[in-house]
């Protein structure tokens, strides 16, 4: 079957809008109304005008979708499409964590449930956590949760002090600063470019830092041709696009599987993505009570940023 031509003719049916992470196989990329890091998802799902919200990511992202339209029917090709650093953050025990620091200001990453959002006072992004930290009051002890490298990173960059969620992504946390030092050494052209959820010694190999969307729009503007990108690898197609003369590496974990993927993300296909529009299902939805209380810190979130 042609599963691109009949999304294509679904989307027209539903008045759906197909959004994508960076992270998604190529195909789903190419058929996908939006393609962006979670910031930018989270801002087009703000601002559509679509009645239908079709989710090309993993769960908390679907979830964020759904704070933000209520009203609006919101789809995900793979319910189980999940996210190992939301996953080692469970809400109950964030909430104690939480209880034994209740001066503290909150500040969760987005890759987290609504469970967690809930209990917050900002979330952020990889693209506007340096941003949005700078941004809370000085007198105030903050706690950041759930990745720990890229609150590390984070307090490199604003000098702020803060209590870690110990958690991190099970695919940047695999990357070998062993082999990345190799790697180096064989392409001394290469412009090595990392994603904070790194651990602090692959980042010390990194001559660029940023987002999944920094990073590509690095890769755009650099004069460098050749470049060795330590994130997930669904974002060199996105490069490709962007930059068909330039040569993009990706960056080996440290072992021999493709952990260099993300095994969540990769559940999507193009033939869920199809079936789960026709059927109308699964779809994502939260309990009102909630909804609202998650809606509060990622509304914040988008303000400040």
């Amino acid at each position: 079957m042609d599963f691109e031509a009949g999304i294509r003719q679904l989307k027209r049916d539903l008045n759906a809008v197909i959004l994508a992470h960076y992270y998604q196989e190529s195909e789903i990329q190419d058929v996908a109304d939006f393609v962006g890091d979670s910031l930018a998802l989270a801002q087009q799902a703000e601002q559509t005008k679509a009645d239908v919200i079709v989710f090309c990511g993993v769960h908390f992202m679907a979830e964020t979708a759904k704070i933000l339209n209520p009203d609006k029917l919101v789809l995900l090709p793979d319910l189980d499409a999940g996210c190992s650093l939301s996953d080692r953050c469970p809400p109950g025990p964030f909430k104690a964590f939480r209880e034994r620091h209740p001066d503290h200001f909150v500040v969760t990453y987005v890759n987290s449930s609504a469970a967690v959002k809930a209990l917050s006072d900002v979330i952020v992004t990889s693209s506007n956590a340096v941003k949005i930290v700078a941004r809370v009051p000085a007198d105030r002890k903050i706690l950041f949760a759930p990745d720990q490298h890229l609150g590390r990173y984070v307090m490199k960059q604003t000098g702020r002090d803060m209590v870690l969620w110990p958690g991190a992504c099970m695919v940047h946390e695999l990357f070998s600063e062993k082999k990345l030092v190799q790697l180096k050494v064989e392409h001394p052209d290469a412009d090595v470019i990392a994603h904070p959820e790194c651990e602090a010694p692959v980042l010390a190999q990194a001559h660029f830092i940023g987002s999944t969307k920094q990073l590509l729009e690095h890769t755009v503007t650099s004069a460098k041709q050749e470049f060795i990108v330590v994130t997930e690898a669904g974002i060199i197609h996105q490069m490709q696009l962007r930059s068909p003369g330039k040569t993009f590496i990706p960056a080996p974990p440290d072992n021999g599987c493709a952990c260099n993927e993300c095994p969540h993300m990769r559940l999507n296909t193009m033939e869920k993505l199809y079936r789960c529009m026709r059927d109308q299902t699964p779809r994502l939805d939260l309990p009102p009570a909630l909804r609202q209380a998650a809606y509060a810190p990622l509304k914040r979130m988008l303000e400040w940023s």
